[in-house]
């Protein structure tokens, strides 16, 4: 599904820059030539006597780079800066920052996301279609399934124009337009859905379980409003409480990229679904258990194995789909452990591909649209016209062995 609050790019920069401005301001004029101190959106250089090279420490923020190694900018002898003959732009020498290894293996990380989640998005459109073009599917269970499978396709989709749009354009995250901090908002409210119908799908499994007898026209109305409702008044609180009591540069700019205090509004129903959902999971256990137990003291022996086989599959079933997965990966190891490599390609993994294992376990390997779909198959390859054509021919042969064996006033028999 996504990284929860991993936005690690770029959350100094602003610091950076006001730390530059206050450093400037501070440092007494140089008597010689010299380079006036610059921030270049990543560093803030130093005034520098001509003909020398300052050198800073390389940013961490900077995906790929390693913040031990350092950068350079030359100063010229007429105390301006280098400028690159090519873009004819003032440049600084970061190619030494860069961990080939690390970037490389960064990319490859940003690589699975987006393969991931296009690949979940096409099958989660795939799998509403089918949902919405078979009428009989319609029930109660498959409308919960319809409204988790479109907050993860929106999510997927945000996901993408997230990583694509803002994460690689240095511009956009220092301009902070409105656009980008609505997509903000956007993406969370709909990875807040998202897990706000697996609890629905849990509440589901759970109740129509254990209760007997339930209405699920009612069940459905209120699972509607739970799905949607609790997204909505997390969000609600967590832009008003950003927008209005946001003191720092990292809460209110940089397309509000920064974790901060305030994701804590956001982390909080998170974390209480994933909990519900591991307790439903345990009782829904202990239900079938307790039948298996019964069907056993009753002789029903074979039975009983049967009804164990799908407690199985269904037990199987729901650990993707009710998001406790998540579980096992909370802790992200330390930079340069030895886990770090093999956290990040499990977590990239189970994150973007999870609409996908939902796509295929509830809709594609469903019985009830495997059925429909073999009748729709039959009924596009059915062709009407060849069988009335030979129904016809055979009509025509048996009245033509009728009227020369038996003359033609046995037709009308």
């Amino acid at each position: 599904m996504g990284k929860m609050f991993d936005d690690n790019v770029n959350s100094t920069v602003a610091r950076e820059l006001l730390a530059c401005e206050f450093a400037a301001n501070k440092t007494p004029t140089l008597e010689v030539p010299f380079c006036r101190s610059r921030f270049d959106s990543w560093s803030c250089w130093p005034d520098t006597p001509a003909g020398h090279t300052a050198n800073h420490s390389c940013p961490g923020f900077v995906v790929g780079f390693d913040k031990n190694r350092f950068a350079y900018h030359k100063c010229e002898e007429d105390g301006t800066w280098f400028v690159h003959p090519e873009s004819n732009h003032t440049w600084a020498n970061y190619t030494l920052c860069i961990n080939k290894d690390d970037y490389t293996f960064r990319e490859t990380i940003t690589l699975i996301y987006n393969i991931g989640y296009s690949v979940s998005l096409v099958a989660l459109l795939v799998s509403l279609f089918i949902f919405i073009y078979f009428k009989s599917l319609r029930c109660a269970r498959i409308t919960i399934h319809m409204n988790l499978f479109a907050a993860f396709a929106i999510n997927n989709f945000l996901w993408l124009l997230w990583y694509n749009c803002v994460l690689n354009s240095i511009e956009i995250i220092e301009n902070n337009p409105w656009w980008c901090i609505l997509l903000h908002v956007l993406l969370y409210f709909f990875l807040i859905s998202t897990y706000a119908w697996m609890l629905c799908e849990g509440l589901y499994l759970h109740t129509v379980l254990v209760s007997a007898f339930v209405s699920e026209s009612r069940l459905v109305r209120y699972m509607l409003l739970l799905g949607w409702g609790i997204p909505t008044k997390t969000i609600i609180i967590y832009s008003l409480t950003r927008y209005f009591y946001g003191t720092t540069v990292s809460d209110t700019q940089q397309c509000w990229m920064d974790e901060g205090s305030f994701t804590r509004i956001l982390q909080i129903p998170v974390a209480i679904t994933i909990i519900l959902n591991a307790v439903f999971l345990i009782n829904i256990l202990r239900v079938l258990l307790v039948k298996l137990k019964r069907g056993t003291a009753t002789g029903a022996g074979s039975g009983a194995s049967r009804a164990s086989l799908q407690a199985l599959r269904a037990t199987m079933l729901l650990v993707p789909l009710l998001g406790l997965n998540y579980l096992i990966i909370p802790f992200r190891p330390e930079t340069n452990h030895p886990w770090e490599y093999a956290y990040e390609v499990v977590s990239a993994i189970t994150a973007s591909m999870q609409g996908l294992c939902v796509a295929i376990l509830f809709c594609f390997f469903n019985g009830e649209v495997i059925t429909q779909m073999k009748r729709r198959w039959a009924t596009v390859t059915f062709r009407p016209r060849e069988s009335s054509c030979t129904a016809t021919t055979t009509t025509g042969q048996i009245s033509q062995f009728v009227r020369s064996n038996y003359g033609a006033n046995a037709e009308k028999v």
